[in-house]
């Protein structure tokens, strides 16, 4: 993944309200949404998710298909996951990594 593709993917999930259109989509898995079910999930007027989704759509982390009358919004897995990669990807390669956070011990129930 190029740089200035990650900078714009990124940028474009540094709006919330996008964010929050692409973690839905996210958990819709591969069947995607409908739009109107986003939009009735958010309460935003359709003209403000059609923006939104605009962006996304041309920064290739979410794509559309229209099934009759249904406009179905998916997010694009591949993409997400060359993002996530391109920022983990050289995790600590000039120095070494921090340690791992303790985790809280569970406790006995009597």
């Amino acid at each position: 993944m190029k740089l200035e593709q990650a900078a714009s993917q990124l940028e474009a999930l540094g709006n919330p309200t996008r964010l929050n259109i692409y973690r839905i989509l996210v958990r819709a898995g591969d069947e995607g949404l409908p739009v109107g079910s986003i939009q009735e999930r958010l309460g935003i007027p359709a003209s403000t998710l059609s923006h939104h989704c605009k962006r996304l759509i041309e920064t290739e982390l979410v794509s559309q298909e229209r099934q009759a009358t249904t406009l179905i919004c998916r997010a694009v897995y591949p993409s997400m996951q060359a993002l996530v990669g391109f920022l983990a990807d050289e995790c600590c390669a000039d120095g070494s990594c921090p340690p791992e956070p303790a985790r809280p011990k569970m406790r006995e129930r009597a």
